[in-house]
C-alpha cells in the first residue's frame, strides 16, 4: 500500500495510530441537527446524555461546519471530500432522483472513503438514512442495508428496505434504525473490522410522532434555547407556522433525545460485545439547523433567498476513541465535511489515489492531542450561493440577482448587521470576494453564475425560483 509523503510523515509522527489490526468505526449522523442544540456545545435543556459523554471521553471540535447547509449535497461532500460543483448535487434529491424508477446512484465515477475501506478489509453496515440515490439499493462498498428511501416521510411505522427485502415495521423510525445498527453489530466475527454509518432521520421535519418516553422530560421546558425573533421576512413559508410555538421546540428537542438514546443503545452493544476499546465513535451531523435564529425556521433553504448562517452550517463533531484519543479536549481549527474524507483515511491507515477535485485536509494531528498549522478560511456553496468563512468574516456572494452579504463575526457574532455595502468594509469586501471567486475556480468550479451547469438533479421549488 501506497502512502502520499504527508500521510507517510504523519502516521510515522504517530506511533498511537498503529496497531496490528484497524479499528472499527461507528458514525453517527443526525439531520438537520445544530451543534448548539446539544448539551456538549452549550445547551443544557436539551437532553443528550451520549453525546456529552462522548464528548467528555473525546475531542469536540467547536468550530465544525457542513460546506453546504442541505441534505443530499452534503452527504455527497461527506462520502467524497469533493464540493457539490464537483460531485454533482447541488440541493436535497427529489423523490424521482433518490428512489424508484427514474432514480440514479448520484455517487457513480466518484471515489468513496466506505469503497476503499471495504477494498481493505471493512465490512460495511449502513442504518438509516442515504438519500444519495437509488436509495433502496446497498453501494459504495455497504454489504449491510437497512433505510426508509427517500428524505424524510413519518416516524411511525414506516417501511424500510432490509438488504434488498421491503418490510413495513411497527413503531418508531429512530428506534428501529437502532435496531438495524444493533442487529448489524451482532453479526460482526471478532477480526474483521467494521465500519457502521447510523444516519438517523432525526431531528429531520415531520414533527409528526415523538413517543411520549422522549416528550416527557420537556413538559416544564422553558425552551431558552429557541430564540423567539420576530420571523425573517426572508422566511421559507413551509416552515412559517413553526416560529413562536411550543410544539415544533418540544418535537425537536424530543426528536434529538430519541436519537441519542439510540446511539447510546448501540454504544452499550459495543461494550456488552468487548468491542468498546476497539472502535472509533463519531458523532455529527450532515448540516445545522435554525429554530427562531435569525427569526428563521429551517436550515439553508429555510430562507429565500437561501442562507448561510451560522446555525445552518456549524454541526457536532466528536470523535471518541478510548485509549487512542485523548479525552475531555475542546478542538478550535475552523473543519469543513470536506476534511472528513481524508481524516477518517489517515486516522485508519488507508491512502487513497490522489484526486485535483478533493479540496480538504486531514486534521488527525488534532485527535492525536496536537496542534499542528492549519488554515483558517472556510468556503460554502448551496446552489446560486458561496461564501467565505474567516476567524471573523464571512462573505456571502448571491447570484440570479439576489442580495450578497458580509458580516463581522467578532463585532455581531449573532449576524444580524449586514455591512455589504459599509464603506468601512469595502476592501475586506472586495479582497473576500477575490479570494472567493479564485478558490472556487482553483477547485474546477465554474463561475457562480453557471452553477446549474454542475448538476443533472430535477431541481427542487427553491433552486428553480429566479428572483
Amino acid at each position: 500500500m501506497l502512502f502520499t509523503r504527508r500521510q507517510a510523515l504523519s502516521l510515522a509522527a504517530a506511533p498511537s495510530l498503529k496497531t496490528p489490526r484497524r479499528p472499527n468505526v461507528v458514525m453517527f449522523m443526525t439531520d438537520d441537527h445544530g451543534a448548539w442544540a446539544t448539551g456538549a456545545y452549550g445547551c443544557r435543556e436539551i437532553e443528550t446524555p451520549t453525546i456529552d459523554g462522548l464528548a467528555r471521553g473525546g475531542v469536540r471540535f467547536r468550530n465544525a461546519f457542513a460546506c453546504t447547509p442541505v441534505c443530499s449535497p452534503s452527504r455527497m461532500t461527506y462520502m467524497t471530500g469533493v464540493l457539490p460543483s464537483s460531485h454533482g448535487v447541488q440541493d436535497y434529491l427529489v423523490p424521482e432522483d433518490s428512489f424508484g424508477p427514474s432514480a440514479r446512484r448520484w455517487l457513480e465515477g466518484h471515489r468513496t472513503y466506505t469503497e476503499l475501506l471495504a477494498r481493505n478489509g471493512y465490512r460495511l453496515g449502513m442504518c438509516g438514512k442515504w438519500h444519495m440515490g437509488e436509495d433502496d439499493r446497498a453501494q459504495a462498498g455497504f454489504s449491510y442495508w437497512a433505510t426508509v428511501p427517500g428524505g424524510g416521510g413519518a416516524y411511525r411505522d414506516p417501511t424500510f428496505v432490509h438488504n434488498g427485502e421491503r418490510k413495513k415495521l411497527a413503531g418508531f423510525k429512530t428506534d428501529l434504525v437502532g435496531d438495524f445498527a444493533i442487529d448489524f453489530l451482532n453479526q460482526q466475527k471478532r477480526g474483521q473490522p467494521f465500519y457502521l454509518l447510523v444516519p438517523f432521520y432525526a431531528p429531520h421535519t415531520p414533527y409528526d410522532y415523538q413517543p411520549e418516553a422522549y416528550r416527557r422530560p420537556y413538559a416544564d421546558s422553558k425552551f431558552a434555547c429557541f430564540p423567539d425573533a420576530p420571523a425573517s421576512p426572508w422566511q421559507n413559508p413551509a416552515l412559517a407556522r413553526m416560529h413562536g410555538k411550543r410544539d415544533p421546540k418540544l418535537a425537536y428537542s424530543a426528536l434529538i433525545t430519541a436519537a441519542d438514546h439510540n446511539a447510546g443503545r448501540i454504544v452499550k452493544r459495543l461494550e456488552e460485545l468487548g468491542l468498546r476499546e476497539d472502535t472509533l465513535v463519531i458523532f455529527t451531523a450532515d448540516q445545522g439547523w435554525n429554530a427562531g435564529h435569525h427569526g428563521v425556521w429551517g436550515k439553508g433553504n429555510g430562507t429565500i433567498p437561501f442562507n448561510m448562517y451560522e446555525e445552518s452550517l456549524r454541526v457536532p463533531m466528536i470523535w471518541n476513541h478510548p485509549g487512542r484519543i485523548p479525552a475531555g479536549r475542546t478542538a478550535e481549527p475552523l473543519i469543513s465535511s470536506y476534511d472528513y474524507f481524508p481524516t477518517i483515511l489517515e486516522y485508519l491507515g488507508i491512502a487513497a489515489p490522489p484526486d485535483p477535485r478533493r479540496v480538504g485536509a486531514s486534521y488527525a494531528g488534532f485527535l492525536r492531542g496536537g496542534t499542528p498549522a492549519w488554515r483558517d478560511r472556510l468556503y460554502f456553496e448551496y446552489a446560486y450561493v458561496r461564501g467565505v468563512r474567516t476567524r471573523n468574516l464571512k462573505y456571502v456572494e448571491r447570484a440570479e440577482g439576489w442580495p450578497s452579504e458580509l458580516y463581522d463575526l467578532e463585532a455581531d457574532p449573532g449576524e444580524a448587521r449586514n455591512v455589504h455595502d459599509a464603506p468601512e468594509y469595502r476592501a475586506q469586501r472586495e479582497a473576500l470576494r477575490r479570494e472567493l471567486t479564485g478558490w472556487f475556480a482553483r477547485s474546477g468550479a465554474p463561475p457562480i453564475a453557471e452553477w446549474r451547469a454542475t448538476t443533472r438533479q430535477q431541481l427542487p421549488e427553491e433552486s428553480r425560483a429566479r428572483r
